[in-house]
């Protein structure tokens, strides 16, 4: 089983090449920032591994056409209220 080391970001910097043998090695190394982790070092076959099991995120076209109907007759006078909306909101 691998085991997982803690590196806070400056001593990572100065310990990378260390780190980096301790990935090849099969270890875990987790990089922290004002003590929280922020970055991980790990083995590329266990990224690769990673990779295959993720799924793909759809973009943001996945998205196109759910807003139909969304805006009413005109796109333009419904922003114009909200806008009257957000103004009103804001001198209240």
């Amino acid at each position: 089983m691998s085991t997982q080391t803690l590196y806070g970001l400056e001593q990572a910097r100065t310990q990378l090449p260390h780190i980096v043998s301790e990935a090849h090695a099969g270890e875990y190394s987790v990089i922290t920032k004002h003590g929280k982790p922020y970055a991980a070092v790990v083995p590329v076959q266990d990224l690769e591994k990673l990779k295959a099991t993720r799924k793909p995120q759809p973009g943001l076209l996945a998205l196109r056409g759910t807003g139909k109907g969304l805006w009413g007759k005109s796109a333009g006078k419904t922003i114009a209220n909200l806008r009257d909306e957000w103004n009103d909101r804001d001198g209240a």
